[in-house]
């Protein structure tokens, strides 16, 4: 017997393995009704409450941002959240009993946790969509099934293991432990999949897949242990009652609750916008269905749960409900039910009672037994071994799922404090191993793209010219699909476009919106207003289609983080064999004319795309495209023409700037310029050094200038004019004076970010947006008076695009990825070819 003496009252306390007895004044809860003015206001159950709101949100938000450089999930910091408080850690500590946890305002504090618990598990069943649940092929199934029941065997017996705690246990505690053993926590491994860039691989396929089938039948484990178990463990006397009363329940949600909520949102949802009643009647819902269920015997998660699964699919109240609660339940009440966990663990009694090496044993064993069933379902699967690893790995995500199962044996004394320690830290160090495991161990197979028209200098005669483009708002649309419109596709060589809207992954994206993010599936778990955006994006793009039969257009959604958008972009250019990537300027018009501040999220994007792109990249400055110009300058019907120019300064880059230009002419409404500046002889001769280099490329300039104006002397649509400038201040204000003189509708150039020339020095200090070069930087300023869309575009080099990959690392936790040089090799000897013909002629 302990006796701890605080201010005012006496906590007796007695020590077993199921916990702390503990003995409190109840006199001391009563509030003293003269408020502040008295000094012993802040001992009341409503000022301790805040603060521990205060300190569970501020050390899981500690944790949270210390464990995410780390590339971990959040239950690691959920974890050791609780962790800190437990009595081994601060517990015991007295100031952290008299002023923030003390035992007299535990239930205070359980309530409003347990709360937060079951709005989470209505949420949990709210973003679980039924449909996913069709499993079409055997490997999933049996990977599931035997995971699962292995994993139960197992749990069963290291329950039992002697040393292995107290030897004195029961049957219900065995059922407890085993469940939350063989759990996964299927939106937690679909994250980490989303995370990896994993989740529309085969094995990403098959482990969701396996997830789902192994988390009903948690959730159908844990019912049944509800149901045959009391509050104290034993077996239910009631368990009749309770299995049919559930039962019933359960046939009540299906053929009541769901036909009840849909008629209603049906006759009472106008225009497609569900109010703020509606919200509230639906969490009132939750809490009635909570009280039924704990009524029945099987605790108010079960209510929640089968409540969310009731909300009708596709309907704007799980969108509406879905953004209002999460992030005041994560962010908020959540980590309070974090430190309950937390303050039922105690480490020194696990100690005390089990050895070292049992620990080390339980711990490896219940990580290892997934993975190697798995991998021996693998063989007989005839799945490669390095995927049913990487399969097994998964089926060992653990989430709030799996504290939801150790709280349920812990409550009724199923699970002793040492048992329910010893699974909490398994579940730590299994959390801890996963991503990571998979990130530097797993490597998926690339598969080795050969294509040859990689630029769109190379796309000659009859060919398909294909380009993916990539928007983040609807503002971003009108200006790329007007440039798409005027690249000219004809039966001859006809434009296939792949356009992809742009959605980040936050911590709100349900696991059903990665599942169900595909071509061919319809976006039905996004939020209203990213749908809404969505199909809008989608009409726009597809319209071009519809009055010019050589044009293609597929639409599709990419859901991933901003840290690593960059490779699903590339990825899927590689995929569709493109050889441009159209990518909108992170800064977008203003109604005064100017570019507003932009997105430097979406900056760091168009960065990274640069840097790993298989093929060439355009980035277009929109300021208005072609829109403006064209409708004040009609007149009765009068074709007008759009004024294109063409700056060409030399370099790669300007060599497929002008390609690109190139494919504009020939079209009634486009007239092209374009203007090359060349650099005076006294520019050659003080450049010194850089004008060595731009001699060597000037060769192959010539050869593609000769080539354009030989092919295009007899289209009176195309101009051609040479301007002999000294330096960069001459080139711009050249440029000013065209702009002076006639107005263009879109410049194109070259971003020369690998040439420097003659014709450019002096301007690279004022140079603030690498990814537009100088030239292109300059004309995008503020500080440029023009109106006309600025189009930047790279062409692909093999070699820079080597470096660029064999210097890679992932950002946020990608797998790494087999980078196959073999396929660019031929395409660099072909452009080493090109380079040396031009020396030579």
């Amino acid at each position: 017997m302990v006796v701890l003496q605080t201010n005012s009252s006496f906590y007796p306390l007695s020590t077993s393995r199921y916990g702390k007895v503990v003995c409190y004044n109840q006199t001391g809860l009563i509030p003293d009704h003269n408020g502040w003015e008295s000094a012993y206001s802040i001992q009341t159950a409503l000022p301790f409450f805040m603060r521990q709101l205060f300190v569970a949100n501020f050390v899981y938000r500690l944790f949270y941002y210390m464990t995410r450089p780390l590339h971990l999930p959040p239950f690691v910091a959920q974890i050791l959240c609780g962790l800190l408080f437990s009595p081994t850690v601060l517990g015991n500590n007295i100031t952290v009993l008299n002023k923030y946890f003390p035992y007299k305002y535990t239930m205070v504090l359980e309530t409003f946790a347990n709360l937060a618990l079951v709005y989470n598990i209505f949420l949990l069943g709210l973003g679980m969509d039924l449909r996913m649940i069709k499993i079409k092929q055997f490997k999933p199934m049996v990977i599931a099934i035997v995971g699962l029941v292995v994993a139960l065997l197992a749990g069963a017996g290291l329950y039992y293991l002697p040393g292995n705690g107290d030897h004195d246990k029961i049957l219900a505690g065995c059922l407890y432990w085993s469940v939350a053993f063989s759990c996964t926590n299927f939106p937690d491994l679909a994250r980490i999949l989303a995370d990896l860039k994993l989740l529309r691989s085969d094995m990403g396929r098959t482990a969701m897949s396996a997830s789902i089938i192994t988390d009903l039948c948690t959730w159908a484990l844990l019912f049944l242990g509800l149901v045959m178990f009391n509050k104290q463990g034993i077996p239910n006397s009631m368990m009749l009652y309770a299995l049919v009363s559930s039962i019933i329940f359960v046939f009540f949600c299906i053929y009541v609750i769901r036909p009840g909520v849909a008629w209603a949102f049906a006759n009472t949802v106008k225009g497609g916008h569900a109010g703020d009643t509606h919200v509230w009647y639906t969490l009132v819902g939750v809490v009635f269905c909570s009280l039924i269920t704990d009524a029945c015997g099987v605790t108010s998660i079960t209510g929640a749960f089968l409540f969310g699964l009731s909300i009708p699919h596709d309907h704007i109240i799980r969108d509406m409900i879905e953004e209002k609660l999460h992030d005041y339940l994560s962010g908020i009440l959540m980590p309070l039910f974090y430190i309950i966990c937390g303050l039922r663990l105690d480490l020194g009694y696990l100690f005390d009672s089990t050895s070292i090496g049992m620990l080390v044993f339980v711990i490896s064993s219940s990580f290892m037994v997934k993975i190697l069933s798995t991998v021996i379902c693998s063989v007989f699967l005839r799945m490669p071994l390095r995927d049913g690893f990487a399969v097994g790995a998964l089926m060992n995500t653990k989430g709030t799922m799996a504290l939801v199962i150790l709280n349920a044996g812990r409550d009724s004394k199923a699970l002793d404090v040492i048992m329910y320690t010893h699974m909490t830290v398994a579940f730590l160090v299994m959390s801890i191993v996963v991503q990571p495991l998979l990130t530097f161990t797993y490597t998926p197979k690339k598969k080795l793209t050969f294509y040859k028209y990689r630029t769109v200098q190379k796309l000659k005669g009859e060919v398909e010219f294909r380009v993916l483009t990539s928007v983040h708002v609807l503002a971003n649309v009108s200006g790329i699909t007007s440039l798409l419109q005027v690249s000219n596709p004809t039966k001859q060589s006809p434009l296939n476009v792949f356009a992809i809207h742009l959605v980040e992954l936050t911590g709100r994206t349900t696991a059903s919106l990665l599942i169900m993010n595909d071509e061919t599936k319809p976006k039905a778990n996004f939020s209203d207003r990213v749908r809404a955006e969505s199909e809008q994006i989608a009409e726009m793009f597809e319209s071009m289609e519809v009055n010019n039969d050589a044009m293609l257009v597929q639409t599709l959604t990419a859901v991933s983080p901003y840290a690593t958008m960059h490779e699903d972009i590339c990825t899927l250019a590689e995929d569709k064999r493109v050889s441009l990537i159209l990518l909108p300027y992170h800064k977008n018009l203003t109604p005064d004319g100017r570019l507003g501040e932009g997105n430097d999220a979406h900056e760091d994007i168009n960065h990274n795309v640069l840097s790993h792109a298989p093929c060439s990249v355009g980035i277009l400055v929109d300021r208005g495209m072609m829109n403006v110009r064209s409708e004040s300058s009609s007149f009765q019907g009068e074709t007008t023409k759009k004024e294109i120019v063409m700056l060409f300064l030399g370099g790669g880059d300007d060599r497929e700037a002008l390609a690109y230009a190139w494919r504009m002419a020939g079209q009634e409404i486009i007239k092209l310029t374009v203007v090359r500046f060349v650099p005076s002889r006294e520019a050659l001769v003080s450049a010194g050094e850089q004008a060595v280099e731009y001699v060597k490329e000037a060769q192959v300039d010539e050869e593609c200038i000769y080539e354009f104006n030989f092919k295009t002397m007899n289209d009176s649509s195309v101009s051609y004019t040479e301007k002999v400038v000294n330096d960069g201040p001459e080139t711009i204000a050249a440029i000013r004076e065209m702009e002076d003189n006639y107005s263009y509708d879109l410049y194109i150039v070259g971003r020369g970010s690998k040439v420097e020339t003659p014709v450019t020095a002096g301007l690279a200090d004022w140079n603030t947006s690498p990814d537009l070069g100088i030239i292109g930087d300059t004309l995008a300023s503020s500080n440029f008076e023009m109106q006309g869309s600025v189009l930047v575009i790279q062409q692909y080099s093999a070699a820079n695009s080597q470096t660029a990959g064999n210097n890679q690392e992932q950002v946020g936790g990608g797998a790494k990825v087999a980078n196959e040089t073999k396929p660019f090799a031929e395409e660099d000897d072909d452009e080493n070819e090109q380079y040396q013909m031009g020396m030579r002629k």
